[in-house]
């Protein structure tokens, strides 16, 4: 387990670096929206083409990620019906919901979690695939559509073409298919590319959890802005619901065992991904919500990843 503990203390470190440069002045709320551009723009799309195109295919394309996609669809399912029909929450506040209850913490803490307490770090690549092909393109092109309100004027075939053509122009999809492709093809990026791309993909776990302490500083304290039964529902669903979700589906659907089930289960249970807070800020909706379920899930998780593990690794 002490790559479990060391994922989250590096987490805390930054997050509370974060929270002191802001309590310090030298950092205020212009410096964190520098760093969710930074992060949303330029770092994550170069990460997601230098992590998910040097996975192996085999790896990506596997029972574990039909298992990954399930819990995925069955979460964020949930959390969108209670959002619109128990919470009256609007589009927006509805998808960073879907994102607070499904998308899982797969980079800075799935990957050593996977490599150290799984003992192989391709074990997240299904999970990882799950959301950045279907998770993330879907709630990102509705908030993309939420956002942009056409022009007068505008015919009918180009608001069409605008519209289908949208998710394309979105950073993070572009990184995430370019990754893919890499993946699938086998192609590998020239040295001159790859190695910058690989620096410039560095920053983005880093600037994301520091926007995220001086949020912290800054915003109101958690637990203020939004209705608690809300957050602790969504804190429900991703550190239980998702889970048992990839739990069922891994053992009576697709049949996975030992430690192939071990596996989908603990990276089902990892807390909502600092994505989510970036993507909040980005289109500025549900931005107290995000921040306060992963400031929840992030500590919960560490009981509800040891039970998981005691429970199905005897």
């Amino acid at each position: 387990m002490q790559g479990v503990l060391a994922g989250f203390a590096t987490i805390g470190i930054i997050i509370g670096l974060g929270f002191l440069l802001a309590h310090l002045r030298i950092l205020d709320a212009t410096a964190q929206g520098v760093l969710m551009r930074i992060a949303f723009y330029v770092a994550t799309p170069a990460l997601m083409i230098t992590v998910l195109g040097g996975t192996d295919v085999h790896r990506l394309l596997s029972a574990n990620l039909i298992a990954s996609l399930g819990s995925v669809v069955v979460t964020a399912s949930i959390a969108v019906l209670l959002a619109r029909l128990a919470w009256k929450r609007e589009g927006g506040d509805t998808v960073i919901a879907a994102f607070c209850a499904a998308y899982v913490n797969a980079g800075n803490l799935g990957l050593p979690i996977a490599a150290y307490a799984l003992g192989d770090a391709a074990l997240i690549a299904p999970m990882w695939l799950a959301q950045l092909l279907l998770l993330q393109p879907t709630g990102l092109a509705v908030l993309d559509e939420l956002t942009h309100v056409p022009s007068d004027g505008v015919s009918t075939g180009r608001m069409l073409l605008i519209r289908l053509t949208r998710p394309f122009r979105n950073p993070l999809v572009v990184g995430s298919l370019i990754g893919l492709a890499l993946a699938l093809t086998g192609i590998k990026l020239p040295v001159a590319i790859n190695a910058p791309l690989t620096l410039v993909g560095g920053v983005a776990v880093p600037a994301m959890l520091l926007a995220y302490g001086i949020s912290l500083r800054l915003g109101p304290r958690p637990g203020v802005g939004e209705p608690p039964i809300q957050i602790g529902t969504l804190v429900w669903l991703k550190l239980f619901v998702q889970p048992i979700a990839a739990y069922l589906i891994g053992a009576y659907l697709v049949g996975l065992t030992g430690h192939n089930l071990l596996a989908v289960t603990v990276i089902a249970a990892l807390p909502t991904a600092q994505n989510v807070f970036t993507f909040a800020q980005r289109y500025d909706r549900g931005l107290i919500m995000a921040r306060d379920t992963i400031f929840i899930a992030t500590p919960l998780s560490v009981p509800v990843i040891l039970a998981i593990t005691w429970l199905l690794a005897t």
